[in-house]
């Protein structure tokens, strides 16, 4: 059962797992690959989907059993969440962990799942699949 605006009313913690998958507002940016400098901790972001990507939909093709086939997926959870600084500020479980508003194109406010890809604000037209890609340091993305 999802509670009203649940999202402003409780913290991550608090969400019951229909509310904790709601919050996710369908961009697919966590399941691009990043790369990690292995001196510095910097975070390096890619426009390289994992394979199971549907890179039209931003959805999981197998997200019930994503793991069993791409084992260091991360599973987000509420005490990882801020921790993951890769994680893009317009993350729903970012921002309700910040206790900031969900951006005005998130399903749960605009009614559509259709309006996280109208923003551009999804990996939508400009990722390019893992097994197509080649070496993922020629595929390093500016900072944002």
């Amino acid at each position: 059962m999802i509670r009203e605006r649940f999202w402003e009313r409780y913290r991550l913690n608090e969400l019951n797992r229909e509310e904790w998958e709601a919050l996710c507002d369908g961009c697919g940016k966590c399941c691009l690959h990043k790369l990690e400098d292995e001196v510095t901790g910097k975070i390096y972001r890619t426009n390289v989907a994992c394979h199971l990507l549907d890179r039209q939909s931003a959805q999981c093709s197998n997200y019930k059993n994503r793991k069993a086939f791409v084992p260091d997926c991360v599973q987000l959870k509420p005490a990882l969440v801020p921790f993951l600084d890769w994680l893009p500020g317009t993350c729903g479980y970012r921002r309700v962990d910040a206790g900031l508003p969900l951006p005005e194109w998130h399903h749960l406010i605009s009614g559509s799942r259709d309006t996280v890809h109208e923003a551009g604000a999804s990996i939508r037209g400009w990722t390019i699949s893992e097994t197509d890609a080649g070496d993922l340091e020629n595929h390093i993305l500016d900072e944002d």
